[in-house]
């Protein structure tokens, strides 16, 4: 280091003092103070550290970025005006050098806020334009319906609507009355009604003579919902058909609209070319999350500017509202039919499971049903994840008399829908299954849900498997067998302990596990943030729609 330094010179040096007589320093790193700039860029004051390569040195680099913000600060205009908003905020210029040479630790965090309200607002002001653009070039179809179909359903329900689906109707209705197509976003808990607000808003296309597509992200979805189009439909004359990839009655004339308006329920098989309404006036999509931006479009454009009601129980965060969905109204459902009993949660360890297994069996005697959720088909993990198909034995035995059904994707459609069939009607008293029906599958009978390696799930998962249970009038227990070696898996089960609240699991969730895990692969069309952070920016997020509505008004 000899060469580094001159007879004379005032060094900093910084490092772990490994010893005292004589003191000694590994590797230290080092300052020469000297007079002028140079000082007080690299010294006495918060100093940015830069990734570098070989041959590029910190203390170089450093000097080279001052010099550049020096040179170029004053060019950088801000990329929409501040007049009226945003003041309490830097100019971007400001940003820009507070977030490489901040005088305090907290400027630097109000200039990562100013640079994330730029990304934010970019955002939202395509989001806007687009939205304004569609409406533009397109024209509704009249969809209010007369209600000469909606009130003989309603009479004949068994039960009163919410205040909840009452009021999200309304909404429907004056959107599907309106001059623009209906795009709305539907969200409501697990268990909240939202099948009857879409029976309802398919009914009000049907009166106005256009036909409806309901498509689902499984076939156990689709045929469930199915059975209960037809139940409700059929008395009305209204013709139900499923177009599924295994099923197709798709051509028929009910569904091409030689019979009258029809309803076609489907999955992914809807997209396909083979699906071809000729008067399609409403666009219903189930569970949303699982399915594509772009494949929501490509069901769309089968029509005339169809109306379009996207549905899911999984609730969304509020800044993923505003950002992936932000082109679409959004109606909040809350609460739940009355007459239902109360869902508790409870988590345990595997050595528990002795106990858990005599809870169940006194639930099973008492006349209720079960289900048990694995998360593999059929090769058993590490760390002992356990697998469908290797513990189904194991499980008839533990539950002796008690008849156990299996269902998971491997098998054929045919084969699930008996097995799906035989739990409905308490032939099969314990369905022994994976993650396949966390959404759609409806047995009031069904109180128990047993949840083996837990920690393998996200907590929305875990929410919308624990909406199996407690759809009928008897409390319901869900119980869930985790390892949680970790600190971060026990916080986030102790979150579904805590509370059946969709919202604030959505919202636990986004915390622990971030935007793009908790979105996964299906939905296109997120940036990456560079500045921006979803789980903590939901002020930003709002302000920067206000200042692009403006924006795209002005333009």
């Amino acid at each position: 280091m000899e060469k580094n330094f001159a007879v004379g010179d005032e060094v900093f040096v910084y490092g772990k003092v490994l010893q005292v007589k004589p003191r000694t320093m590994d590797h230290p790193d080092t300052e020469i103070v000297e007079d002028g700039e140079e000082s007080s860029i690299h010294l006495n004051r918060i100093v940015p550290i830069y990734p570098l390569t070989e041959g590029l040195p910190q203390r170089w680099l450093r000097s080279l970025i001052w010099r550049t913000l020096e040179l170029f600060e004053s060019k950088l205009e801000d990329p929409w005006p501040r007049e009226s908003f945003a003041t309490f905020l830097p100019s971007r210029a400001e940003a820009i050098r507070t977030l490489h040479f901040p005088e305090a630790v907290e400027d630097a965090d109000r200039a990562r806020r100013r640079l994330a309200l730029d990304e934010f607002v970019e955002l939202q002001r395509q989001i806007q334009a687009r939205r304004r653009n569609f409406e533009t070039k397109s024209q509704a179809l009249p969809c209010r319906g007369d209600n000469r179909l909606m009130k003989p359903f309603l009479a004949k329900l068994g039960f009163k609507l919410t205040e909840a689906q009452t009021k999200v109707l309304r909404e429907l209705r004056q959107d599907m009355g309106g001059e623009h197509p209906m795009r709305r976003l539907l969200q409501g808990d697990v268990g909240s009604g939202k099948t009857v607000v879409a029976a309802c808003c398919a009914l009000m296309a049907i009166e106005s003579g256009y036909d409806v597509a309901l498509m689902a992200p499984t076939e156990i979805l689709a045929e469930q919902h199915l059975q209960n189009f037809r139940k409700w439909f059929e008395p009305l004359g209204v013709k139900v058909a499923l177009q599924t990839g295994s099923y197709k009655s798709g051509q028929s004339a009910a569904v091409t609209g030689k019979r009258g308006p029809s309803l076609t329920v489907g999955t992914h098989a809807l997209i396909e070319s083979g699906f071809a309404p000729e008067n399609l006036g409403l666009v219903i999509i189930d569970e949303q999350h699982r399915f594509g931006v772009a494949q929501r479009e490509k069901l769309v454009r089968k029509g005339r500017y169809p109306h379009l009601l996207v549905m899911t129980a999984t609730p969304i965060p509020r800044t993923l509202g505003l950002t992936v969905y932000g082109e679409l109204d959004v109606s909040v459902m809350g609460g739940f039919p009355p007459g239902r009993g109360k869902i508790k949660t409870f988590v345990r360890t595997a050595d528990k499971l002795p106990q858990v297994w005599e809870f169940m069996l006194g639930k099973l005697k008492a006349g209720r049903q079960a289900y048990v959720v694995y998360p593999r088909v059929e090769e058993s993990g590490p760390n002992g994840v356990k697998a469908v198909t290797s513990e189904f034995e194991n499980l008839r035995k533990t539950l002796h008399p008690y008849r156990v059904g299996l269902v998971h994707g491997a098998l054929r459609s045919k084969e699930k829908e008996e097995v799906m069939n035989a739990f409905r009607t308490n032939r099969v008293q314990v369905l022994l299954a994976t993650s396949l029906i966390e959404v759609g599958v409806d047995v009031p009978n069904a109180t128990i849900m047993l949840i083996e390696n837990a920690e393998q799930f996200g907590l929305a998962q875990l929410h919308q498997l624990r909406g199996r249970i407690g759809r009928g009038a008897h409390n319901a227990f869900c119980i869930l067998i985790a390892a949680a070696r970790s600190k971060e898996s026990r916080e986030r089960l102790r979150v579904l302990e805590q509370t059946n609240d969709g919202f604030e699991i959505a919202e636990a969730d986004l915390k622990m596990r971030g935007p793009g895990e908790l979105l996964g692969q299906q939905q296109s069309g997120l940036p990456r943030f560079r500045f921006g952070d979803l789980s903590a920016d939901w002020d930003l997020i709002q302000q920067a729609k206000s200042i692009a509505a403006r924006l795209v008004d002005k333009n």
